[in-house]
């Protein structure tokens, strides 16, 4: 392994953990896409433009391989047997205002659509640019900043402290 790639990779991991769990929502899932990543990125280290830059690039490699897993778990149902399971997994939040903001704030993350919370991610908490989110999914700038714009709004909105029920009806009114 040369000392260029090493040095250029290993301050990515706890950044590409974080995306992968964010992705993935299951943490032995997202180790897993993790692990397949830097796999490859490892691999294929001499595929990659020098010109590029390599955390988007490494980021891309993820991305691709999370959508590709999403896809597939869709298509099919995963079963996981009781003695299987993380205890962790099994035992209840916590009951703290932090820990209840927080899973509004991952609820209403997973509320929006894949293509919203995917950009708002990558720019937010990964801190990527435009133009590199825009390489990692292959789409115009353009098109990240639009859906940067309608996500932040759109959680805005799901996070407000006014609950929806308190909204009143619009009110309506027939005209013979």
């Amino acid at each position: 392994m040369n000392h260029e790639m090493v040095c250029l990779i290993e301050p990515l991991i706890p950044a590409l953990r974080r995306y992968a769990r964010a992705l993935m929502r299951e943490r032995a899932a997202a180790d897993d896409l993790v692990q397949d990543c830097l796999e490859r990125a490892i691999s294929r280290w001499h595929q990659r433009r020098q010109e590029d830059d390599a955390r988007a690039w490494i980021f891309t490699i993820l991305h691709n391989l999370a959508m590709t897993r999403l896809r597939r778990a869709t298509q099919r149902p995963v079963h996981v047997a009781l003695d299987e399971v993380e205890a962790v997994n099994l035992s209840f939040a916590a009951q703290q205002e932090d820990g209840l903001r927080h899973r509004d704030l991952l609820d209403a993350l997973a509320q929006l659509p894949e293509e919203q919370r995917t950009v708002l991610l990558l720019v937010t908490v990964e801190e990527l640019s435009y133009a590199d989110a825009a390489r990692v999914l292959d789409i115009p700038i353009g098109t990240v900043m639009s859906r940067l714009s309608r996500a932040r709004e759109r959680l805005s909105r799901l996070m407000s402290a006014e609950p929806r029920a308190t909204l009143s009806p619009p009110y309506l009114r027939s005209v013979k």
